[in-house]
């Protein structure tokens, strides 16, 4: 009785000390702006700022010339060591339109900054599709499912649109409960945005 308590407390350990230790290491506060023109939607654009431990992590090792800015060649050094990589995983963005799935396989006008000495990055995700005389509905996610990055919708206006004149739009942000990740315990944020033509 001692010998299979004994193993059943070990095997409790252990699985504690992986729940503790499996958990982000990397914080983004996510802001999105979606684009629009005379056609429809034109893409996303996106604005990740990063938690302190990353952004010392990016500034000490390409700010080479430490004068607390990014020049043009220490972006595409930021870009080709810590960005792009993340093509592997579609850009943690997750797109449905009308119900199917959108694969991000490349992303545009990338840039890296400083802000209060949080690194933020800043790209656009094309994604055309065309406004009509019915509503369209586009879903979109932006996680990391194995969790090891946290990235929440920002705080103070986590969502915004541009040229709408001729859109008529409406969304709303929820969890999709239907994608629960790490351990069935983590619902990654959608937002649910549906437009068309205006009339």
């Amino acid at each position: 009785m001692k010998k299979k308590l004994c193993w059943f407390v070990i095997l409790y350990l252990v699985l504690s000390l992986d729940y503790v230790f499996a958990h982000p290491h990397v914080f983004i506060d996510n802001t999105v702006t979606i684009v629009f023109d005379h056609s429809g939607l034109t893409g996303i654009r996106v604005k990740w700022v990063f938690g302190e431990m990353f952004s010392s992590m990016i500034i000490h090792d390409y700010d080479t010339n430490k004068d607390s800015t990014f020049s043009h060649d220490e972006i595409e050094k930021i870009k080709n060591g810590a960005f792009s990589n993340l093509e592997s995983y579609n850009y943690f963005t997750y797109l449905k339109i009308n119900g199917e799935k959108f694969i991000v396989k490349y992303v545009k006008e990338f840039s890296a900054d400083l802000n209060s000495n949080k690194v933020v990055y800043n790209f656009f995700i094309p994604c055309h599709v065309s406004a009509t005389s019915s509503y369209k509905e586009i879903k979109l996610s932006m996680y990391d499912s194995t969790y090891y990055t946290d990235i929440m919708l920002a705080n103070q206006n986590p969502v915004s649109f541009v040229n709408t004149s001729l859109i008529e739009y409406r969304y709303e942000i929820q969890d999709n409960t239907k994608k629960a990740f790490y351990y069935g315990q983590v619902f990654p944020q959608e937002i649910i945005l549906t437009f068309k033509k205006k009339k």
